[in-house]
């Protein structure tokens, strides 16, 4: 008899393992102590918390299997209700059901299985037990038997009870929630350890040939993460959790974090991240940075200051909600802002990074059909369903969200005389909402900045929300900004920008061929008749190709007519437009005053 047979389970276990690394396999096994006597429900999560999208994990099942632990031989069939829902048989005593589930995604939503390294979301691997969810439940890693992984460890900010030293073994959940709300790594990591006010960080990385610079990762997330602490708790300087991790998968090409309770998963490329004796694009590391402060905020305003709507979860379903503008929004608006604060970068990158921003935001012209509290509603179809209309259609809760943040800075800096902020604003909401666990209501916000300012900013605020949050008017942050503390002019453009702007296209590179893959409205492209999936061939009869891009558009001139030839399943096709000047919308620079 193991040591785990002696332990005390919870009535729901899982138990995991790598069954098939090269055919990127796990097996699940789920036991339930007492199932429901008409009929136990298993339910696979259609999505996971954070990412708005359903994705059908169920999809993912190739084997599913159940049996009674009192007659182990004798199988139960399931009864299929829908796709991602089965229904156990009546039957006394304890049950196990057992999966194989496919896993090779590679992005921080999903799980993952290959020689070199595994990874967990158990939303993607789980069944929830309809009826259940709030039990305490148990979760066992059993170490892959492939010789090829004998050195992994296991890297969680899940509860261990007893584990081995690789990680491996037992680990409690205080119910299903819980559960999915820690991913696990398992592979060989190079692993940077730090404290912020007493709190142990720990950034776990893999995929990294060289050396990684542990120190330096370390500095500057010591230096990011106190700054958070502090934002949210000036005066007791307390963290809402013991410890902290951060999971890194570094890869050739890949970005994007999924925040969770006490810890974040993280994707970017490798030359991102600092390595000793290698060259490292300082832009390119500042952009990780901003991602590791990004999902780090998200640890008070997401994970703890929730939507009203996302109270609780319903996995099984959308769930919709019209304030991402402020739970992603204000969280973009705070990562680079926390560097800033922080001292990673100095005064004059940060707005940069603001006008770039802003600059992007003016650039699409969905910005001007889509308001920021639609936008956050249908984040589940538009958003995270982009297609090749969507610059024309949608605005980015992200992106203008954290100009909208800013603007609402600027508005409560301005009436309090510089006496208070958008950070007095956020510790409100955390204290009302964050500490006590409160979801915040679809208006719940009017009544915090009324609370925060008093009545005299009422008309202000109406007037910000319905212009600029229901509505879909453009910020107005050069009217805002003070000029003792930010210069801000319009950016003067090359000719080479005014000319793509004025022609309004995106395209991709196939097969030599420049693929146009996004048209937008009001430019000259939209004007001659070129549509998405078109392959340019020339322009003034000068053939087009990558290299010679630049080349040929330096060539043209405002107000000039010009011919366009393109391929549109595969037929040619030729077409006359114009360059206009009122097809560039305005685009601003910021720096520090003098």
């Amino acid at each position: 008899m193991s040591e785990l047979d002696t332990l005390s389970f919870p009535a729901i276990q899982y138990t995991i393992w790598a069954a098939d690394l090269h055919g990127h396999r796990f097996h699940v096994k789920l036991r339930i102590q007492d199932p429901a006597l008409n009929g136990q429900v298993l339910q696979m999560p259609a999505w996971i918390p954070g990412s708005y999208l359903i994705r059908d994990f169920s999809k993912q099942i190739e084997t599913i299997s159940a049996y009674a632990i009192e007659n182990p031989n004798h199988s139960l069939e399931l009864e299929r209700i829908n796709n991602d829902q089965w229904r156990l048989p009546n039957v006394s005593g304890p049950v196990e059901i057992l999966t194989t589930v496919y896993a090779f995604d590679s992005s921080v939503r999903a799980s993952y299985l290959d020689t070199e390294r595994a990874f967990i979301n158990a939303s993607s691997l789980c069944f929830s037990v309809k009826g259940q969810e709030l039990s305490p439940c148990a979760l066992i890693l059993v170490p892959p038997k492939d010789t090829s992984a004998v050195d992994w460890t296991v890297q969680t900010s899940l509860r261990a009870v007893k584990t081995d030293d690789q990680g491996y073994g037992f680990y409690l959940a205080k119910n299903y929630d819980d559960l999915i709300d820690h991913p696990i790594a398992l592979g060989e990591f190079q692993i940077a350890h730090w404290q912020s006010n007493g709190v142990p960080h720990t950034m776990a990385i893999q995929g990294c040939v060289h050396e990684i610079d542990l120190e330096r990762i370390a500095k500057d997330l010591q230096a990011i993460c106190t700054s958070t602490i502090n934002l949210f708790e000036p005066k007791t300087k307390q963290a809402p959790f013991g410890q902290y991790l951060f999971l890194v998968n570094a890869v050739l090409a890949g970005y994007g974090g999924l925040e969770h309770r006490d810890s974040t998963a993280l994707l970017c490329r490798r030359d991102q991240i600092p390595q000793i004796h290698t060259p490292l694009d300082e832009a390119s590391y500042r952009e990780f940075l901003g991602l590791c402060s990004h999902e780090y905020f998200h640890a008070w305003l997401v994970k703890r200051i929730q939507p009203a709507a996302f109270q609780p979860y319903q996995l099984d379903r959308r769930n919709h909600t019209r304030l991402l503008w402020l739970f992603e929004g204000f969280t973009s608006y705070y990562d680079d802002l926390q560097l800033f604060r922080s001292k990673r970068i100095d005064l004059k990158t940060y707005l940069k990074l603001v006008a770039n921003n802003w600059n992007g935001i003016l650039r699409g012209p969905g910005r001007l059909k889509q308001s920021l509290a639609d936008s956050s509603f249908d984040a589940w179809t538009k958003y995270y369903q982009a297609d090749e209309n969507t610059p024309n259609a949608v605005v980015s809760y992200y992106g203008k969200g954290a100009l909208l943040a800013l603007g609402l800075d600027l508005k409560i800096r301005h009436f309090t005389r510089e006496q208070q902020s958008l950070d007095d604003l956020m510790r409100l909401i955390w204290q009302e909402h964050g500490v006590t666990l409160s979801g915040l209501a679809e208006d719940g916000l009017d009544h915090l900045i009324l609370k925060l300012l008093g009545k005299g900013f009422t008309n202000t605020w109406n007037e910000f929300k319905e212009k600029f949050i229901e509505g879909c008017e453009d910020l107005q942050l050069q009217k805002w900004f003070n000029p003792n503390f930010i210069s801000i002019k319009i950016k003067t453009q090359s000719k080479l920008e005014k000319i793509k702007l004025q022609l309004g296209l995106r395209h991709i590179e196939a097969s030599g061929w420049l693929k146009v893959t996004h048209v937008l409205d009001g430019g000259a492209a939209q004007l001659a008749g070129i549509a998405p999936g078109d392959l340019l061939a020339s322009i003034n009869g000068e053939r087009i190709t990558a290299a010679r891009w630049d080349k040929v558009l330096s060539s043209l001139n405002n107000e000039q007519v010009i011919s366009i030839c393109f391929y549109r399943d595969d037929l040619q096709h030729e077409c006359m437009t114009i360059l206009k000047n009122e097809q560039i919308p305005a685009q601003y620079e910021l720096t520090p005053a003098d």
